[in-house]
């Protein structure tokens, strides 16, 4: 259980960091930090954070990505 809050703190540090990612930057941010994670692991952890509201999703204009950023 304490990986998932890590892989969450983590997630929130880069997005206050970064400012808005998506799913694929936000998998490599953590990769080269040593946090080994899947993508589909970081959408997990996500949408349980978007649940919460402290991280909202939104699509941009330019791709049809979704991108993440802090509430």
């Amino acid at each position: 259980m304490s990986n998932v809050i890590n892989l969450e703190a983590e997630i929130i540090d880069l997005l206050r960091t970064h400012g808005s990612l998506s799913v694929a930057f936000l998998t490599r941010f953590l990769n080269e930090r040593g946090i080994f994670c899947t993508r589909q692991k970081v959408e997990r952890t996500l949408r349980k954070l978007v649940e919460q509201r402290k991280v909202e999703a939104f699509y941009t204009n330019g791709n049809k990505r979704k991108h993440y950023r802090l509430r």
